[in-house]
């Protein structure tokens, strides 16, 4: 299945726009692709937690060596702070970003305290991070974003329709299921907001922008994102655009 694998910085122009880059004492360096879920998970988490990063966006065709020195799975995102270790992995970076920042949010930590309530939460992350994106959105960015500016040599070309329509039928199942958590608790996992709900948002966030969830399907799942989409950490998300193709009309909009 398809991954989000990306090289390292360098000083080409950015594919993706508008380019957000903000820098932070001591430097902190976000290596992400601004279509990938797994990226969009971490910007998230950054946001509702007052993480600020410089956003190196990476171009997932290539696979230069100084990434791989940095991740040798080569996937984004991977979170370097001035002078620390790399830290790979959406998931990884989610939990690290709560356990060393979260601490001094009073309250605001996207992690429950009770075990119980943190097993559900990963749960439902994996779920998305995983599964959803093997089902769904990796399928569709690979095959109607980052083919477009892959070489032939390298992959790129006309999308596998099979594949989209594999993705199309399959987010449906994905969709009744976020409904009926919804419909449930008062969030994904429970009473209150938790990386579930971002690491589900970021994935579906992909997928809007190819205009491929049928929100007509389940009102209570479209009501739950509108929730998640309209608070300001998702401002910079939904300003993402791919040159040359816009986003479904109703993407950036947060009364759809």
């Amino acid at each position: 299945m398809a991954v989000c694998r990306l090289p390292a910085i360098n000083a080409r122009p950015a594919l993706f726009s508008p380019a957000v880059s903000r820098q932070t004492e001591p430097m902190t360096l976000l290596y992400h692709h601004p279509l990938c879920p797994h990226s969009r998970f971490v910007r998230l988490v950054g946001a509702e937690i007052g993480v600020e990063a410089e956003l190196v966006e990476e171009r997932p065709w290539e696979r230069r060596q100084d990434f791989l020195m940095l991740n040798p799975a080569g996937t984004t995102p991977v979170l370097v702070e001035d002078g620390g270790e790399p830290v790979p992995g959406g998931t990884v970076i989610a939990e690290y970003l709560d356990e060393t920042v979260g601490p001094g949010l009073n309250g605001r930590r996207l992690m429950p305290e009770a075990p119980a309530e943190r097993v559900e939460v990963r749960r439902l992350v994996e779920w998305f991070n995983g599964k959803f994106f093997d089902e769904v959105s990796g399928y569709l960015v690979t095959e109607k974003i980052y083919r477009r500016f892959m070489p032939t040599d390298a992959g790129g070309g006309p999308p596998d329709m099979n594949a989209i329509r594999a993705a199309r039928s399959n987010v449906r199942h994905h969709l009744k299921y976020i409904g009926y958590l919804a419909s449930t608790r008062n969030w994904l996992a429970g009473e209150r907001m938790t990386t579930a709900d971002l690491a589900a948002a970021a994935h579906i966030s992909c997928v809007d922008y190819l205009g491929d969830v049928p929100w007509t399907e389940d009102e209570t799942a479209k009501l739950w994102y509108a929730r998640v989409k309209s608070r300001p950490a998702f401002r910079a998300i939904l300003a993402d655009r791919v040159p040359g193709m816009a986003p479904a009309a109703h993407y950036a909009d947060l009364d759809f």
